[in-house]
């Protein structure tokens, strides 16, 4: 007898499906932070430019990239879309 898999719609933030305290902030983080990397791709910007224009390490700007947003508060984040030239309402 084969076991069917069992299936449970999302409620649309993984965080939250999983019962993280903070799904909120992180699911917010992590759109903020999708942003900020199709706009520095887009640019075509080396590591060290990107680290002069966002004013982080070169170590943040890998953490970044890599998506590892939990490395930045929502704010930070909004700071680098700011400073990307991007208007934040």
């Amino acid at each position: 007898m084969t076991q069917k898999p069992i299936f449970e719609e999302s409620s649309g933030n993984v965080f939250a499906d999983i019962g993280l305290a903070d799904a909120d902030e992180l699911f917010a983080c992590g759109k903020i932070g999708i942003q900020v990397i199709r706009i520095l791709k887009q640019r075509n910007l080396k590591r060290h430019e990107i680290s002069q224009l966002l004013g982080i390490s070169q170590l943040e700007v890998s953490h970044l990239m890599n998506g590892e947003f939990q490395q930045f508060s929502e704010d930070k984040l909004l700071i680098f879309l700011n400073r990307l030239d991007r208007e934040i309402t």
